[in-house]
């Protein structure tokens, strides 16, 4: 801070300053703004530092639980910003950056985002959004005729209904879930006869009505996480998520699920919900949705669709088929902040029935009256942003035909990516792209026969080791700064048990053939590390 300039204080001409006065075009973070405005990508490779720096050093910035007692300069705190948050952020949108499901974002998303700030628009109801209430009740239409496929002479009847919502906008896939839940769980325990209903009388008393121990929600063991939140919130509990195991293509296995259910028969838990996932967060494989739709109705039990990745695969007319089945779903989810280049912080929910979401209908006096448009009397979440905006602003400037060349160029670019795997000697494909997603693993060509000749303990043994160096690797790729991919560890085809494999997701359009190759002259100079050079050694002469 320069010596002559006075501190900061806290004062009324002061405060008064900072909302009604903006910062100059001159200003650190006038300059930021403009910076970004001009060339957000060059902002960004300029300011985040490739170099790693250990959590410890990072936290030590945001040690002090104080809340200042002074104020500080705009000018300063933009500094502090630059230095220790944007350096120390991750790239997401580097073309490089190909482990999790963040992109690039459509240059356009930034200045419409600081106009959805600028209004600051509460969703909740009418009277704090006006022309955005209508706005998100269109796009909610929009995305349940894109899942649905309804006539439009359905839809004026139910868009502007201030009875009912198409679905919800929601902060997440995580909230978009619980919701779908939620509503399957008051629909299933709706008044009847004296028994009020499971939002007046609670579970306990809810499951006495019906006769039943519990109830449970089915899902793969590749679903989301967010399933085990769900169970816990909703009193389900998590000992009653049932997990099935999947086949060899990541996908639910219906066998596995038809005697899981005649288990919850036998202990006289009903079914509450099947989960069918388009789009599986590891390896991208989308469920038998059709099949999954014909139990699930066999059982009579609410079925669900975790389309929050694979959703925009709908926009295409050439991959559209992978998840057949989907518009017999009575909820879907879908995150605008993976596949629809929005930024974070947007999911939705819509429901196959329009009326469906009354189940966990609220109003209050103050909001949410009866008879209003208010949309916040069916959604969990209260006050929210108007992020719809930015899905619209996606729907009308890129179009139905945009988000088809994106979600095929990604699918096709996964397909490229797992050839150049299968042609290295090295590498060894783990989960064959469905979508855009896929696994594989360092594995070089002399341990790969050896595997296929070893007895099943000298196979963990190899597989222990590839482990140790694949999470090696990946540790050291995330550091170097210069590429990134994932890991996690899964079951595959090749062998029994699990294995750490590296994890790649395809979405960013910025991303080339090019750099896929580059990752893995990148990865092969990367296992040079001596540490990984040592357990490779130990591979060759103990098994080789």
């Amino acid at each position: 801070m320069p010596k002559s300039r006075e501190a900061a204080c806290a004062n009324l001409e002061n405060l008064y300053r900072i909302f009604t006065v903006p910062e100059a075009p001159d200003s650190t973070l006038g300059a930021v703004d403009q910076a970004i405005a001009a060339d957000v990508a060059g902002f960004l490779q300029t300011h985040i530092v490739a170099v790693e720096r250990s959590m410890e050093e990072i936290e030590s910035h945001f040690g002090s639980p104080a809340i200042p007692e002074e104020p500080t300069y705009v000018s300063d705190y933009a500094e502090f910003v630059k230095e220790h948050l944007v350096a120390q952020s991750v790239h997401t949108a580097a073309p490089g950056f190909i482990g999790h499901m963040t992109s690039a974002l459509p240059y356009f998303m930034l200045p419409l985002a600081r106009l959805m700030t600028a209004l600051n628009q509460n969703l909740v109801k009418v009277e704090t959004s006006k022309a955005f209430t209508p706005m998100e009740r269109q796009v909610l239409a929009m995305l349940h005729h894109l899942v649905y496929r309804k006539q439009e002479d359905f839809y004026p009847e139910w868009i502007h209904n201030s009875q009912f919502a198409l679905g919800a906008f929601c902060s997440g896939g995580t909230i978009a879930n619980v919701t779908a839940l939620w509503v399957a769980r008051n629909r299933l325990f709706a008044p009847d006869g004296n028994f009020r209903g499971i939002s007046q009388e609670g579970l306990g008393a809810a499951l006495r009505h019906r006769g039943v121990e519990g109830i449970a929600v089915i899902v793969s063991e590749r679903g989301h996480y967010s399933f085990g939140k769900a169970t816990d919130l909703l009193g389900i509990g998590r000992d009653n998520l049932v997990k099935v195991p999947t086949d060899t293509k990541n996908r639910i296995d219906m066998e596995a699920l038809r005697e899981a259910v005649r288990q919850l028969e036998e202990r006289n838990i009903l079914p509450l919900a099947l989960v069918g996932i388009a789009g599986t967060t590891e390896t991208g494989n989308v469920d038998p949705l059709e099949r999954l739709a014909d139990y699930a109705q066999e059982i009579g039990c609410h079925f669900h669709v975790d389309a929050a990745w694979g959703g925009p695969t709908l926009f295409s007319d050439s991959n559209r088929h992978l998840l057949k089945g989907i518009e017999r779903a009575d909820s879907v989810t879908i995150d605008a902040h993976k596949q629809l280049y929005v930024p974070m912080g947007a999911g939705m929910v819509v429901f196959k029935d329009p009326t469906a979401l009354s189940a966990i209908e609220h109003h209050a006096n103050y909001i949410l009256r009866h008879g209003s448009k208010d949309l916040g009397s069916h959604t969990l979440e209260g006050s929210r942003p108007g992020m719809a905006m930015l899905v619209h602003a996606g729907f009308s400037i890129i179009g139905r035909k945009g988000y088809e060349l994106l979600v095929d160029m990604g699918i096709e670019r996964a397909r490229t990516f797992a050839r150049l795997i299968n042609q290295h000697p090295d590498f060894q494909l783990t989960s064959e792209p469905e979508l855009n997603i896929l696994t594989y693993r360092y594995c070089p060509g002399k341990v790969q026969e050896a595997l296929q000749s070893a007895t099943p303990e000298q196979r963990l043994e190899i597989n222990g080791l590839l482990d140790q160096i694949c999470q090696l690797l990946q540790k050291n790729q995330r550091e170097a700064g210069k590429t990134f991919v994932s890991r996690t560890r899964l079951r595959t085809a090749l062998y029994d048990g699990e294995l750490t494999v590296l994890r790649v997701v395809l979405a960013n359009p910025l991303t080339t053939d090019d750099i896929l190759e580059e990752i893995l002259v990148e990865q092969c100079e990367l296992v040079q590390h001596p540490e990984i050079q040592a357990l490779l050694g130990q591979i060759y002469a103990e098994q080789l």
